[in-house]
């Protein structure tokens, strides 16, 4: 195993524990990790374009999702921390099949990203997904048989990959490789939350429409 890849793991145990710390502990912990995340995002998206619109643009998205992100988590607790994980299980799906059966590319946005990836964060869904729900015994969203459930499972993955190829799009187009360098093995904090501030938004869309 590489030093690098032993650097990302660490860093992602150390992200997701962190993260479901302040996603449990809610209130002001929670708030404050939210402005967080929206400053250094913030700051990063500046560093990948200098258009004025797309900057605008970005800050009102990156308001919205972290908006939704306040409200989903204090109004469906269960169903926020299943969109984090079919948001996680997506991103380690793509990593782990696409780094073990690569395959043709999949966009040249992005040519670390292949068939098997996108296949394997779409299996990795639904497995855990599907497990967290089983676990809690609970219809927080549908019923655990429900037809349905694997639609929202599948659209919230889709919506992260898509998130992760528009980033991708602007640091190809910045010629750069990362976002930033805040976290070793990643890069920035965008490279990391890039689905996730796409698949929250249509959580909370979700959790309205039900």
């Amino acid at each position: 195993m590489s030093k690098e890849l032993i650097k990302r793991l660490i860093t992602s145990v150390f992200i997701i524990i962190i993260t479901f710390c302040f996603v449990y502990l809610g209130g002001i912990f929670f708030n404050l990790f939210l402005l967080s995340i929206f400053i250094i995002s913030l700051i990063e998206w500046k560093n990948l374009t200098n258009n004025l619109l797309i900057l605008m643009l970005g800050l009102i998205f990156l308001l919205f999702s972290i908006i939704s992100a306040y409200f989903l988590r204090n109004d469906n607790l269960n169903f926020f921390i299943f969109t984090l994980l079919i948001s996680v299980s997506s991103d380690l799906g793509g990593y782990i099949f696409g780094k073990l059966f690569r395959g043709p590319k999949l966009t040249h946005i992005s040519p670390n990203k292949t068939y098997s990836g996108m296949i394997g964060s779409y299996l990795m869904s639904i497995f855990l997904g599907l497990i967290f729900i089983f676990y809690l015994q609970q219809p927080f969203i549908l019923e655990f048989y429900s037809l349905s459930l694997i639609i929202i499972i599948l659209l919230i993955s889709t919506v992260n990959q898509l998130g992760d190829l528009l980033i991708s799009y602007f640091k190809r187009k910045k010629k750069i490789k990362d976002t930033g360098k805040l976290l070793p093995g990643h890069g920035g904090l965008l490279d990391r939350i890039d689905g996730i501030i796409f698949s929250i938004p249509i959580s909370f869309s979700i959790q309205l429409i039900l």
